[in-house]
């Protein structure tokens, strides 16, 4: 009975522990992109997200149908 209350008690110590750091995490990009300067604001906003990259297998025979 013993063994069984120090294991949910260390349970509760992991779990707040565990919620404590991504919070942290969490708060730190936050503050960090609160705090980017204009200048690299606009090098982010420039990035080019579309590469040109192979279809997929399921993309290539969109002309055939399955009839």
């Amino acid at each position: 009975m013993f063994q069984r209350m120090i294991l949910e008690d260390s349970a509760v110590l992991y779990t707040i522990a565990a919620f404590s750091v991504a919070s942290s995490i969490f708060v730190a990009v936050a503050w960090r992109a609160m705090r980017m300067s204009r200048s690299q604001l606009e090098r982010f906003a420039n990035l080019p997200f579309e590469t040109a990259t192979p279809a997929s297998k399921h993309e290539r025979r969109s002309d055939s149908s399955a009839d």
